[in-house]
């Protein structure tokens, strides 16, 4: 009699794995978890906190941690996954003005591998519960032939809350308004298909610097920005992830508006010039694929950017005023 075991799915190694996991998730619970027993996987939080707006809205985002995990399967370096995937989507919704509340995973593999999950959950586990996110669990799905050996794909669900009227859309933004960068950890969650095709070329090694570089957790930008906002007003926020500069910054202008970006007004971490040279990358190509050191940009107005930039600076962050708004379209480069 064939079973489903045999067919590649083991029911009881899961069910196993999930009571090891629910105490990493647990640890982010607090007042606003009325049950944590439902009928099925759900959990049932309270939306009391919701009464604190005037005009509270909804804001939801999913990701993904990407061929980053490929990286992470080939070094065993799973501890800042779920810390990536967390933070990657806080960025994400945060890009609104809206401060996260709930976060649900789905990871998922040709066949589990109890350790790696764990140390993916855990990960995303303490990130959420520094950041004040109660972790409502999620899906492990165990799907054979549909991802290969060594595959995880590893998927980040947030919801957050902003007040109707302080949310960030970039209608305000307009020409001559500043662009301020703030520093990235290295390349967040972005561009690692390329880093992959220069190791499968021999182009570049995986030395233990290397390695330690490549494999920064994505950060996030929660705390800088809600403090920022307290005193300044954002027009608009960018998150530089796939596609870079100039996929990311026109999302934010309003049309007929583009970006000048001043490529010496920061320096790059020292992990985007090695690719650059190990792969002997254009420097156009490079800032449309990577972050380049620039993980968050916010347009301010002209006035207001001095001061903005000097609170940044007290909060301890590596901040630059790199580019302005202009008439126009897209992200024009000045060297």
């Amino acid at each position: 009699m064939t079973t489903y075991k045999e067919a590649g799915v083991d029911i009881e190694k899961k069910n196993v794995l999930l009571k090891k996991i629910k105490e990493h998730i647990k640890g982010t619970h607090d007042t606003r978890v009325i049950s944590s027993e439902t009928l099925f996987k759900g959990l049932v939080v309270s939306a009391a906190e919701l009464k604190k707006y005037e005009e509270p809205v909804l804001a939801f985002n999913t990701d993904g941690v990407g061929t980053k995990t490929l990286l992470a399967a080939e070094l065993d370096r799973w501890e800042g996954v779920g810390e990536d995937i967390v933070n990657h989507c806080i960025n994400d919704i945060l890009t609104m003005g809206a401060k996260p509340i709930c976060f649900s995973d789905y990871i998922a593999s040709s066949k589990l591998n109890d350790a790696v999950i764990e140390r993916i959950v855990k990960s995303a586990s303490n990130c959420c519960r520094e950041n004040g996110i109660i972790f409502v669990g999620g899906e492990t799905a165990e799907m054979p032939d549909v991802y290969h050996d060594r595959a995880v794909d590893v998927v980040g669900f947030i919801l957050g809350a902003a007040e109707k009227k302080e949310m960030i859309d970039g209608r305000r933004i307009k020409e001559g308004d500043a662009l301020i960068g703030i520093a990235s950890t290295g390349l967040h969650s972005n561009g690692y298909s390329l880093v992959r095709k220069l190791i499968k070329d021999g182009k570049l090694s995986l030395t233990a610097e290397a390695a330690e570089m490549l494999m920064k957790p994505h950060r996030n930008y929660l705390k800088t920005t809600t403090a920022v906002m307290e005193k300044h007003r954002i027009k608009g926020i960018a998150h530089i992830t796939g596609g870079s500069f100039r996929k990311n910054l026109p999302r934010i202008l309003p049309k007929g508006l583009g970006a000048e970006l001043d490529r010496k007004s920061w320096k790059p971490l020292p992990i985007f010039e090695i690719i650059r040279k190990k792969g002997d990358i254009a420097t156009d190509e490079m800032h449309n694929t990577f972050n380049m050191g620039i993980g968050y940009v916010y347009a301010v107005g002209k006035d207001d950017a001095a001061g903005a930039l000097q609170q940044l600076r007290q909060l301890g962050e590596k901040a630059y005023v790199i580019g302005k708004v202009i008439r126009g379209s897209g992200v024009n480069y000045v060297d």
